[in-house]
């Protein structure tokens, strides 16, 4: 039995989310199909992170075990012949299997997302799905500041959602990154791992500093009340996207920064 890790992108407009669903309208439903169909055999795929309806993936992870033999290149392009446009598998890469080998999830060592906000009077058909809306204009020089009190090891509780079954609210955020191009603001967080709904939520509150309903230290004393009610709805799942997951370098997977296409690296 061989362990195979593979790195995706989707769109994730169209689909109800990354975990397998009666209605089978999931990444997770449509990966296992083409895998089925191309390893002649059923297969159960782990992610490093579950995706809610309409987000979308630069680098989702995945494993799964499997007794078939192909080349690496031809997971990569046998599994796309599967898959519909809105999917792709990027890479493959054979890793160790068994209680001691590689696991998409709790290998991973951390996590980045991305979150796409459209700034600008007038909504966009071209951006509809792909970024969040806000039509008030935004400080992203703000929105910076207050993003900062939430680098280090923080209770995020103020950002949970009410259905998240994490056992602890406790993460390390590494690093927030508020940047703008034109009427675009991309919002680029790095953590160990993620609450439900916690990068949603910490955008919604973003934005409410950005337009002037609050002062970036607000954040601050959002992080230190732990309540939910206290902060900005949830954001739309449009704008944001699971950017990256690192692993540490003895799996051997591909490292290159994953990036939104349209946004420059400075």
């Amino acid at each position: 039995m061989k362990r195979i890790a593979l790195g995706l992108h989707y769109e994730g407009t169209s689909w109800q989310g990354w975990q397998k669903q009666l209605h089978r309208q999931t990444v997770q439903d449509t990966l296992e199909s083409a895998l089925a169909k191309f390893c002649q055999h059923p297969v159960a795929t782990v992610c490093a992170g579950r995706t809610d309806s309409g987000v979308h993936a630069l680098g989702q992870v995945v494993h799964f075990d499997t007794e078939a033999r192909r080349e690496l290149f031809a997971w990569v392009r046998g599994l796309n012949a599967f898959l519909p446009p809105s999917v792709a598998v990027r890479w493959a890469a054979e890793v160790e299997a068994g209680e001691q080998g590689f696991h998409a999830r709790f290998s991973a060592t951390s996590r980045t997302y991305q979150y796409l906000i459209y700034n600008h009077a007038v909504r966009s058909p071209l951006w509809h799905g792909r970024a969040g809306w806000a039509f008030r204009p935004l400080d992203e020089h703000a929105m910076a500041q207050a993003a900062q009190a939430l680098v280090g090891v923080h209770d995020f509780s103020a950002f949970r959602a009410a259905e998240c079954q994490a056992a602890s609210p406790v993460r390390t955020m590494h690093a927030i990154q508020v940047r703008r191009q034109g009427d675009l603001i991309l919002v680029t967080l790095r953590a160990n791992a993620f609450l439900h709904h916690m990068v949603r939520n910490i955008v919604g509150s973003l934005i409410a500093v950005g337009n002037g309903t609050q002062r970036p230290e607000w954040m601050h004393e959002l992080l230190l009340s732990r309540h939910r009610d206290l902060a900005a709805p949830t954001f739309s799942p449009d704008g944001l996207y699971l950017a990256k997951v690192d692993y540490d370098a003895r799996w051997g997977l591909p490292q290159a920064d994953e990036a939104l296409p349209f946004f420059s690296a400075n």
